[in-house]
């Protein structure tokens, strides 16, 4: 059985349990630390920057405690007609997303930032998700919220769990981008960084 070489110390620069699940499919040593930025959005600032831009402040916070590391950083924004959507952070606010989501499309603007802190060199990429949601009925909106609280999701569903139930369709040229780490980018990001996956 081969064993992983890695040359650098591999961080996480999340506190999202997701993250460090999708991470974890990759079978390679790391370790998460919280990056603890503040991710408002600057005025005048569109969706994608706003993506790209956190996803390296999250590298870039974690990399004063590690000094020569690999560190991971991703962030997500989706956007409905224009409009940022943030957490709802209660059944709401959630209740409200959901609402003005049905038969319509959400694009999650998900930025992947790959940081090595030894030396200074950053790779970042920006993987769109479309999410079409199903024509929801107020009964099913309550039965989902009952069921499962994606109260510190942008877009108030998880399409990892039961929120999937939601979606009529997602184009994406990554399908864990929609869950918050793009995996595919990635594996490129640290092949360029001379890590071997497989």
């Amino acid at each position: 059985m081969k064993t992983q070489q890695i040359v650098q110390q591999l961080v996480l620069g999340s506190s999202s349990i997701y993250r460090r699940e999708l991470l974890q499919r990759l079978q390679i040593p790391f370790e998460v630390c919280n990056p603890e930025i503040d991710e408002t959005p600057l005025a005048e600032e569109g969706p994608d920057d706003t993506a790209l831009r956190l996803a390296a402040a999250k590298t870039r916070a974690v990399a004063v405690n590690y000094r020569d590391a690999l560190i991971i950083g991703a962030d997500q924004v989706a956007v409905l007609e224009g409009i940022q959507l943030g957490k709802p952070f209660n059944r709401k606010n959630a209740t409200r997303q959901l609402r003005s989501l049905r038969g319509k499309e959400v694009v999650f603007h998900t930025a992947l930032s790959l940081f090595n802190s030894r030396t200074g060199d950053m790779q970042s990429q920006l993987i769109p998700s479309r999410v079409k949601f199903r024509k929801l009925s107020d009964r099913q909106i309550d039965n989902y919220l009952d069921r499962e609280q994606p109260y510190h999701c942008a877009g108030s569903a998880k399409a990892e769990g039961l929120g999937i139930a939601l979606i009529e369709h997602i184009i994406s040229e990554d399908p864990t981008a929609l869950i918050g780490l793009p995996l595919i980018a990635l594996v490129g990001m640290l092949t360029r960084a001379g890590v071997e996956i497989v």
